[in-house]
């Protein structure tokens, strides 16, 4: 068994696929409009659906907004180095919520960015994780 999606419900399917490639870096899968249902799937990540964990951006036509709730934690993504990766983010209009730096009870290298719908996104600098 493995883990194959995250699926994520998103306002704007063109800003969230503009924002997952153009600042984060990752590649548009697939992409599929389901007409009777009335939605967009779009399919992103690092490498293919086969051999990589994606993102599904799932966006139900006519839905600009949705509540995230309180379960919902974030979504980590290494990072070679976690301060540039922030400065580029700014660079480019996005949303940094927690500069670059250790964790407050360790050492491991973190940051916090938000994507166009508000979710968490915790950027964890390679080589300072326990793992």
């Amino acid at each position: 068994m493995r883990i194959l999606h995250t699926m994520l419900r998103v306002g704007d399917l063109d800003r969230s696929i503009k924002f997952y490639t153009e600042i984060l870096g990752m590649q548009v899968l697939r992409r599929e409009d389901y007409p009777d249902g009335k939605f967009t799937l779009a399919f992103v990540g690092y490498g293919g659906e086969r051999d990589h964990t994606v993102l599904e951006l799932t966006h139900n036509w006519g839905t600009e907004s949705y509540d995230h709730g309180n379960a919902f934690g974030h979504i980590a993504i290494e990072v070679e180095d976690a301060y540039q990766a922030c400065d580029k983010v700014k660079a480019a209009g996005g949303k940094v919520i927690r500069e670059a730096g250790p964790m407050m009870h360790g050492t491991t290298v973190i940051a916090f960015i938000q994507d166009p719908d508000g979710y968490k996104i915790e950027f964890i600098q390679k080589g300072t994780a326990g793992y």
